[in-house]
């Protein structure tokens, strides 16, 4: 392709312009374009990791083993007999499906709602059979159960339907 281009008071002059120049210049927007959006999401998914949280019953959460995630929710049933107080402040306590039981270690003000035989999440790091928790959740009333305690509860052949 032939340009053929005037400047001020120069004669005419002609320059070659490569008939895929356009073609490779789209390329490269394209390109750069392709790779600006998937800098954002890495940069997203990276901010959103810490807020992603997986919820298990006792059961599956054994199941799962090695591969469990970073931080976890473990929704089930408080033991009987199984609160037990520190002397730090912790608590330590089961969370069962009625099937499988997981040993929770809790630092802080349980909620008022929190008592043996009654539905709990309790959220936080899973290591070594041991749930560290950081965060527990109790039953708003007595015939209240998350709607993932139920399910799981349900799946394991354990549900008991509220009595009213």
């Amino acid at each position: 392709m032939l340009r053929i281009t005037c400047m001020g008071n120069h004669p005419l002059s002609t320059e070659f312009v490569h008939p895929f120049r356009r073609k490779r210049q789209r390329v490269l927007m394209i390109l750069a374009a392709g790779i600006l959006l998937a800098g954002a999401a890495v940069l997203v998914l990276t901010a959103l990791r810490d807020s992603i949280v997986f919820f298990f019953g006792p059961t599956e959460l054994v199941q799962r083993g090695p591969s469990i995630p970073e931080r976890v929710r473990l929704g089930g049933l408080v033991a009987h007999a199984s609160v037990r107080e520190g002397t730090d402040g912790s608590f330590t306590f089961e969370v069962t499906d009625l099937q499988t039981s997981i040993h929770v270690v809790y630092t802080g003000v349980l909620p008022d709602l929190f008592r043996e035989g009654q539905g709990v999440v309790a959220e936080g790091r899973y290591t070594g059979g041991t749930l560290q928790a950081d965060r527990i959740l109790a039953k708003h009333d007595e015939n209240y159960m998350p709607r993932e305690v139920a399910n799981a509860l349900k799946e394991a052949g354990t549900w008991r339907e509220p009595e009213y």
